[in-house]
């Protein structure tokens, strides 16, 4: 068979699809990078947003219109959030979520493991799955509800594979990875750091994204006892800079208490470069509410901003508040897009004369574009890709990106 896989949506989505790939693949099957060629199509989507719900389905008309004889299987947030609609509107879809779609597809269970990571330098492993906190503008508690956690030593085993396998960057993905708990020995993410972080071999480990208030002090102390092990980058969600906001979107924590813990985690992690996400245009945000929010970002002295226009999802408590106007929720954007550029052009400028371990990734003309540890963009003019890990010292800077050559 030829198999087309299509993937939307975060790192959770894409590691689930290459674990679907990877059974595929040892089943005989062959993978295709053309949909109107395969026999099956594989959609994993999401429905963090509305404009991801309007793209799947777009993709998925596109399917049956220029691929009719295929047989296409729905997976992912926004087939569990509109499973009748889908089946009502396009009747030959087949909709599997995680828990039926391995039976369904390969007759048998499987553990969700991933030996490669397909077109990528760094390696990304799923530990975790679910969320029950249900803050007011999110769907994903609805999608996901249910926490799961992988047991500790398959995540290990799964390590071993990829640093065998020749991958040099770890990055651990979940839902929300701070809630990792191993189902048989009650292991927590820091006892699985800490286990990680003794295996042998030249490599490194990023968390994707992690909630600030599931960060613990022994997590912290096996962190910052990691070495270069550990990449000094943390991405945690902040969503809004305003206590009264923060309230209303239903987060666990005061914008007073963000600071105090990540100023307290700059402590322990040194050369720490701490990115965000931000939500512009929540129901209630007033423009007093979006100005502290704005002043607070530049006051915690993020390294970059992953920016979200508010996007009224179905059935969230946040939805049936009264919106505000598009024009509105625009404008607070394009304006946290330009304290985004600042940010980054701040924390490249910090980092000119000091010697940055990278990954190599992709070239691009004369340049080999790598990813530093604390995350940040370096171009190195070479034809060559050094495997592994490698050190840059930082020459030059031009905006958001740092330029220098490899250090020994």
């Amino acid at each position: 068979m030829k198999i087309f896989i299509k993937t939307y949506g975060c790192r959770v989505n894409q590691v689930e699809s290459e674990a679907v790939l990877e059974q595929f693949l040892a089943q005989g099957s062959e993978i295709t990078q053309d949909f109107k060629e395969a026999n099956l199509c594989f959609i994993n989507t999401c429905s963090v947003t509305s404009n991801a719900d309007k793209e799947a389905e777009k993709f998925i008309r596109t399917l049956l219109k220029q691929n009719p004889s295929a047989q296409i299987i729905v997976s992912g947030c926004f087939a569990r959030v509109k499973k009748d609609y889908l089946l009502q509107k396009y009747p030959t879809l087949k909709i599997y979520f995680k828990e039926d779609l391995s039976k369904a597809l390969f007759d048998k269970e499987i553990d969700w493991s991933v030996k490669e990571h397909s077109g990528h330098s760094r390696a990304f492993i799923k530990i975790q799955d679910g969320c029950d906190c249900f803050c007011s503008y999110c769907i994903v508690p609805y999608t996901r509800p249910i926490k799961t956690s992988k047991p500790k030593e398959i995540v290990l085993r799964e390590i071993k594979d990829l640093i065998a396998n020749g991958y040099s960057e770890i990055v651990l993905t979940g839902i929300n990875i701070g809630n990792y708990l191993c189902p048989e020995t009650k292991a927590t993410l820091a006892d699985l750091c800490k286990e990680i972080f003794a295996l042998k071999g030249s490599f490194r480990v990023r968390f994707s994204s992690i909630e600030i208030n599931t960060i613990s002090d022994d997590l912290i102390e096996v962190l910052s006892k990691a070495g270069e092990k550990f990449c000094s980058y943390l991405h945690l969600p902040l969503q809004s800079g305003s206590t009264k906001v923060l309230k209303e979107m239903r987060r666990h924590y005061t914008a007073e208490e963000f600071l105090e813990r990540l100023n307290y985690i700059r402590t322990k992690i040194k050369d720490l470069f701490v990115y965000t996400d931000i939500i512009a245009g929540f129901p209630t945000e007033t423009e007093e509410d979006f100005k502290e929010s704005a002043d607070f970002l530049k006051k915690a002295k993020f390294a970059g901003l992953h920016v979200f226009s508010y996007s009224a999802r179905e059935g969230t408590p946040a939805a049936q508040m009264p919106q505000l106007n598009p024009s509105i929720i625009k404008e607070r954007s394009l304006i946290l897009h330009k304290l985004d550029k600042e940010l980054r052009v701040s924390a490249a400028e910090s980092l000119k004369g000091k010697i940055l371990q990278v990954i190599g990734e992709d070239f691009e003309q004369e340049y080999l574009r790598a990813t530093a540890s604390n995350f940040q963009r370096v171009l190195i003019k070479t034809n060559q890709k050094p495997q592994g890990l490698f050190k840059v010292l930082v020459q030059e800077v031009k905006g958001e990106e740092v330029f220098g050559p490899i250090s020994k």
